[in-house]
C-alpha cells in the first residue's frame, strides 16, 4: 500500500474496536463494513445509521472579496446563500470537466465551508488558490482579502442518516433545538464545545452531517452510538454509502464525473447557473447547452436474473456500443441489478432497451427515470 493510502481518520482506532473490515479509499483507511453491507443499508433506509465522512475535505474561504470571486470559479450561484444556507455546486477546469462536486455553504457575510471530496482535497486546494486574484501593486489590497484555510486534518465529521434521524438529533442536542431546516447549517453547544450541523446527506434518506474538532470525534461518535441505541443505529461503511446512493443516482467523483465529463451531460445543469456571467468552464457549459450533449449520464436498471452491473462494462443497443457503465450494484432494497452510464444521447431516453455485457455474455437492461429508489 502506498503511502498516501495510510491516512487515518480521527475515528480510524473505534472502527478498529468495532471490528470493521478496513479498506484504502480515496488515500485514506477507512471501513468499507461492519456486520455487513445489506444490514448496514436497510438499517439507513428504516432506522438510522452513522458513517464516518473525516475524510472530506473542508476549506474556509473567507476577507472581505471572497462571495464575489468564488462566484467566478463555482457553477451555482452563491448570491443566492443567506448566512447559514449551504448549496451543491462544481469546480470546473475551463473545458467545462469537473475537478470536484461539493457543497458550499455560508458561514458569514464573507465566509464560507466547503466540504469537498477527500482524494480531491489537496487538488481543490491548490486549484482555488492559483486562481486567486494577481498581487499587482494596485489591487495587491484586494488579492489580500481573499484567503483560503484548508482545515481538514484539524476537523472530523460524521453523516447520521435515516428516518429516525430527528428522533436521535433531539437525543443529542436536546427536545426544545430545532433540526436545521434542509441544505441550511447551525451552530450546537456539544459537551463543552460547539459543532456545525447541516441538514445534507448522501444517501436519500433525511439525515444531517456533523462537523467537530479532529480531538472531538470519538466522544461525538460514541454517544450517538449510545443515545441511538433506542432508534436502531448502527456504524455504517463505503459498502453501504454505495448502494445507498446509487438507488437514488446520487453520482460519485472519480466514477460518474471526471474532468473530461462536465455537469449538462451528467443532467445536472440545475445546479450550473448560466445567468452569471463568469465563472470558470461557462463557455464550454454554453456551448455544450446549444450544441447538446453528445453522451448522458443515464440511470438503468436490469432485467431478470443476472449478476450485478459493474464499472466499464459496456453497453449495446441492436449490436451496437452505445457507452459504459460508470457505477453498478445489486440494489439491496430493489433487489435487482442498477446503475448509472454515459450512453450515446439518442439512446438516453427512459424506457429505451438495452444490453449489458459481462463476462462476455449480454444480459438485458431499461433506462429508467432518477432516482430509481422512491420511498414508499
Amino acid at each position: 500500500m502506498s503511502e498516501t493510502a495510510k491516512k487515518k481518520t480521527p475515528l480510524y482506532e473505534e472502527h478498529v474496536r468495532l471490528g470493521a473490515k478496513i479498506v484504502p479509499f480515496g488515500g485514506w483507511l477507512m471501513p468499507v463494513q461492519y456486520t455487513g453491507i445489506l444490514e448496514e443499508h436497510q438499517t439507513v433506509r428504516n432506522n438510522v445509521g452513522i458513517f464516518d465522512i473525516s475524510h472530506m475535505g473542508q476549506l474556509i474561504v473567507g476577507n472581505l472579496a471572497a462571495a464575489g470571486w468564488l462566484n467566478t470559479m463555482l457553477t451555482n450561484n452563491i448570491d443566492k446563500l443567506e448566512v447559514g444556507q449551504g448549496q451543491y455546486t462544481f469546480l470546473l477546469n475551463e473545458r467545462g470537466g469537473i475537478i470536484d462536486d461539493l457543497i458550499v455553504y455560508r458561514i458569514g457575510e464573507q465566509k464560507f465551508l466547503l466540504v469537498v471530496n477527500a482524494a480531491r482535497t489537496d487538488e481543490d486546494f491548490a486549484w482555488l488558490n492559483r486562481h486567486l486574484p494577481a498581487v499587482e501593486a494596485v489591487a495587491a489590497a484586494t488579492a489580500r482579502e481573499i484567503r483560503i484555510d484548508n482545515r481538514s486534518a484539524d476537523f472530523g465529521g460524521v453523516a447520521i442518516q435515516g428516518p429516525r434521524v430527528a428522533e436521535l438529533f433531539h437525543a443529542l442536542f436536546g427536545e426544545d433545538i430545532d433540526l436545521p431546516p434542509r441544505n441550511h447549517i447551525i451552530k450546537l453547544g456539544f459537551a463543552g464545545t460547539n459543532v456545525s450541523v447541516a441538514r445534507t446527506g448522501y444517501t436519500g434518506e433525511d439525515g444531517v452531517e456533523v462537523f467537530f474538532r479532529a480531538q472531538d470525534a470519538a466522544e461525538f461518535w460514541n454517544a450517538a452510538l449510545d443515545k441511538g441505541k433506542p432508534f436502531g443505529i448502527k456504524p455504517c461503511g463505503l459498502g453501504a454509502r454505495d448502494t445507498l446512493r446509487l438507488e437514488v443516482c446520487y453520482p460519485l467523483n472519480g466514477s460518474d464525473f471526471s474532468p473530461e465529463r462536465n455537469p449538462i451531460e451528467a443532467g445536472l445543469g440545475f445546479f450550473v447557473d448560466l445567468t452569471k456571467p463568469n465563472f470558470v468552464g461557462r463557455k464550454a457549459l454554453v456551448k455544450t447547452k446549444e450544441n447538446g450533449s453528445a453522451e448522458k449520464l443515464a440511470a438503468f436498471r436490469m432485467e431478470g436474473k443476472g449478476p450485478p452491473p459493474r464499472p466499464h462494462y459496456s453497453i449495446f443497443r441492436n449490436g451496437e456500443r452505445i457507452g459504459e457503465v460508470t457505477s453498478g450494484t445489486l440494489s439491496p432494497s430493489l433487489n435487482y441489478g442498477i446503475g448509472m452510464a454515459y450512453v450515446s444521447a439518442p439512446h438516453a431516453k427512459i424506457g429505451t432497451r438495452i444490453d449489458i455485457e459481462i463476462r462476455g455474455q449480454k444480459f438485458p437492461a431499461i433506462i429508467e427515470k432518477k432516482p430509481l429508489y422512491k420511498k414508499s
